[in-house]
């Protein structure tokens, strides 16, 4: 099944359950304390928490959408099987007056099962188990199995996995139950006691969160309940892809192996030599076209910093897969390619997208050969002297005071050397 034809029932499926589709927001929040909209129900906040009118604000008190997300915390990891910066979510949201438990929980296994002929025997679910003084979620547990779970398919875990929120430090939130699927014995690790939050494999993946609103955080860490329920929830659009299509990794789905074999025509290697390099490039350029779409243009700080850091990691694992100038255009052009129906403005903003990175990479071209040289040179000299495995902190700030060496960069090819930098060193000489 094609992601576009995934997406397309996710959104007819609740459209024909009497939601709203309301159309994505912009990367760019409201709420200006947060640096990047990270998940689906921050444009309903307001709504969530009782502060506006759904109907006023929405015309509905039921609504689903297909969100963009941009998550910073996974720059380091991207390269891996799972992790991405941009990001889909699908959700579907009741507020107030609308449905609570039973009916999410329904619409979650109907659209599993019955539109896209998921495995209902491999379906398992997790619940909040109560803690900090909220009850456990013994709601759930009765309406799963009344749906069909067993019991021995239902794991309890605390407010870590199973309570989601606020976005901030203060909101709506309250505990959730997720849904995983299981991929089979191989991709476990073969403890007959495996299951959902395994920490030694990736047998079951986390598919939809359902979250039942109940608690409004407050400002001195108070749970207080909300005067109306609300239900929010979200799939990780990526992650269903990669299970429906039964590949391994994300990025062998429909929505990267385009950009994939792009990078493989335009580089000697190819994707199964080096994934890693072939990753980030496509993650980071797939995510720099989103991010300069919404109007985030390259900076030393901020928003600005985010895009510019992840652009300059994208030139740098370029040059590692020896691609040919003006590399990022067929990918960026690919990558509008694949989501123009849904986000339109990335097609609007075609050339502003090629000229932002042209420019960033004319720029950091000229010192990356630069800063390279001088890595390698502080390297040999660390192995010769045979004194320590870390870089100081002066010696980061150098290479990128002298030479516009990201530190970030500096610390992933000394991890990948075996060393350590000195971060909160380079962050006093900053």
């Amino acid at each position: 099944m094609k992601s576009e034809e995934i997406r397309k029932k996710f959104l007819d499926f609740f459209k024909e359950k009497g939601h709203k589709i309301i159309p994505s927001s912009p990367l760019i929040p409201a709420d200006s304390t947060v640096l990047f909209t990270i998940a689906g129900m921050q444009q309903f906040n307001s709504v969530l928490a009782g502060e506006e009118d759904p109907l006023k604000k929405f015309g509905s008190r039921t609504l689903a959408s297909c969100q963009k997300c941009f998550r910073t915390i996974d720059i380091g990891e991207v390269g891996d099987d799972t992790h991405h910066t941009f990001f889909e979510m699908l959700g579907n949201w009741s507020i107030g007056k609308g449905y609570f438990k039973e009916k999410a929980i329904e619409y979650a296994l109907e659209f599993f099962g019955d539109i896209l002929k998921l495995e209902k025997d491999r379906i398992w679910v997790t619940i909040f188990k109560g803690e900090k003084g909220i009850s456990k979620d013994e709601d759930s547990i009765q309406i799963w199995q009344e749906n069909g779970i067993p019991k021995e398919r239902i794991k309890e875990f605390g407010m870590e996995d199973n309570f989601w929120g606020p976005v901030t430090e203060t909101g709506p939130c309250g505990p959730c139950s997720e849904i995983y699927f299981d991929r089979g014995e191989d991709f476990g690790c073969g403890d007959k006691d495996c299951g959902p939050n395994c920490p030694n494999c990736q047998r079951f993946v986390e598919l939809w969160n359902l979250v039942f609103m109940e608690y409004n955080k407050e400002r001195d860490g108070r749970y207080v309940k909300l005067p109306k329920k609300n239900v929010d929830t979200g799939i990780g659009f990526e992650r269903l892809v990669t299970i429906l299509q039964n590949k391994e990794s994300t990025y062998e789905t429909d929505l990267f192996l385009p950009l994939v074999q792009k990078v493989e025509d335009l580089s000697a290697k190819v994707y199964k030599e080096d994934k890693k390099s072939f990753r980030i490039v496509v993650d980071h350029i797939r995510g720099a076209v989103f991010l300069i779409s919404d109007g985030v243009l390259p900076d030393n700080l901020g928003r600005g910093y985010v895009l510019r850091r992840i652009l300059r990691r994208s030139i740098k694992y370029a040059k590692v897969l020896e691609l040919k100038d003006y590399w990022y255009v067929p990918l960026i052009k690919e990558t509008i390619k694949i989501y123009e129906k849904i986000y339109p403005e990335v097609r609007r903003k075609e050339t502003d997208i090629i000229n932002v990175v042209q420019k960033e990479e004319e720029k950091f071209k000229k010192t990356l050969d630069k800063g390279l040289v001088q890595f390698e040179k502080l390297l040999k000299t660390k192995i010769k002297e045979q004194k320590s495995k870390i870089i100081g902190g002066k010696e980061v700030f150098d290479l990128y005071q002298s030479y516009g060496f990201p530190m970030e960069l500096t610390k992933e090819l000394a991890e990948e050397k075996g060393f350590q930098v000195d971060a909160k060193g380079f962050q006093r000489k900053f």
